[in-house]
């Protein structure tokens, strides 16, 4: 049995989902890009091509095992994207969730469906249709749980936005001990440099008390402050707005003192480097071409 455990984003870590960019389809049409960086990378003929990818998630596998993480890999399904683990599924404490993901996706659940045997059924939930929460949203810090999401009354219109404030009471409802927040963010169909597809894309905390935050991926000043009040305006690394549509704050914890990212974030890197951090550069520009990076294709099981 596996015995779950997820209380923040930077314990140590020791059972991992990575996703995998084997058989992963053809490079999708226009009319089926899920967001605005694919579309952009789908016009100008520049989308990833798998031989690429595959080559870029091997190189986080390898880091993994280096520290001695489990790392648990999808079923494959032929010609089929299954890189970004972390939307279909997550862990709080001891729970596993499952997301009401975009409906064509959920072969994505049957394929970790072995992984999902491992564990107690009983620790096994799935939300009510009408809640939509993604993991890229859900971030823990011990006893916060911060969720993005969007408040827009065109929600339904954004097939950007992937979390709903159903979502966040759902999530409130779950764990009525932890200070459960949400945070309202910029959503763009048309313009990745001003689309914060997931919270994860504008803010993201690092080692024991640390972050990297994007300041403009918050549509409320007030959400933005409450993090800088929480964890200190010198303990948060900006990035810019480059920076972001580079996933930048999109890194993945191993421990509370070392990163993987990704080799070409050199202002960040050097930043995590001054900070104390061990960072393990890995090439994953390819992947970052569909808007999600390091954290999306992780999805954490276990951590100390």
């Amino acid at each position: 049995m596996l015995k779950l455990n997820i209380k923040n984003e930077t314990s140590r870590l020791r059972a991992v989902v990575l996703g995998t960019a084997v058989s992963n389809g053809p490079t999708p049409g226009i009319d089926e890009a899920y967001d605005p960086k694919s579309l952009e990378h789908i016009k100008a003929g520049t989308y990833p091509i798998e031989a690429d990818m595959v080559k870029e998630m091997e190189a986080v596998a390898k880091v993994l095992e280096k520290y001695d993480v489990k790392v648990y890999r999808p079923d494959q399904i032929e010609d089929y994207n299954q890189i970004f683990a972390r939307d279909i599924a997550f862990v709080i404490d001891d729970l596993f969730i499952k997301a009401n993901i975009l409906p064509d996706r959920e072969k994505e659940l049957d394929a970790i469906q072995y992984v999902i045997d491992q564990i107690d059924s009983q620790k096994v939930v799935r939300p009510p249709e009408e809640v939509h929460v993604e993991g890229g949203d859900v971030m823990l810090w011990n006893n916060h749980i911060f969720i993005g999401t969007y408040k827009g009354s065109d929600y339904k219109d954004y097939i950007t936005a992937r979390t709903n404030m159903e979502g966040v009471n759902y999530i409130k409802q779950l764990f009525p001990n932890k200070i459960v927040k949400e945070f309202d963010l910029v959503k763009s169909r048309i313009e990745p440099r001003d689309n914060a597809l997931h919270l994860d894309c504008c803010f993201q905390p690092v080692g024991k008390n640390k972050g990297i935050i994007y300041k403009s991926g918050f549509r409320e000043e007030s959400d933005y402050m409450y993090l800088v009040n929480l964890f200190g305006k010198n303990n948060l690394f900006h990035i810019t707005r480059e920076e972001m549509y580079h996933m930048n704050s999109n890194i993945f914890s191993i421990s509370e003192d070392v990163v993987i990212s990704e080799q070409k974030f050199t202002r960040l890197n050097k930043w995590l480097r001054q900070q104390g951090f061990t960072v393990e550069e890995v090439p994953y520009a390819e992947i970052a071409k569909q808007e999600g990076l390091l954290r999306c294709s992780t999805m954490p099981l276990i951590r100390d």
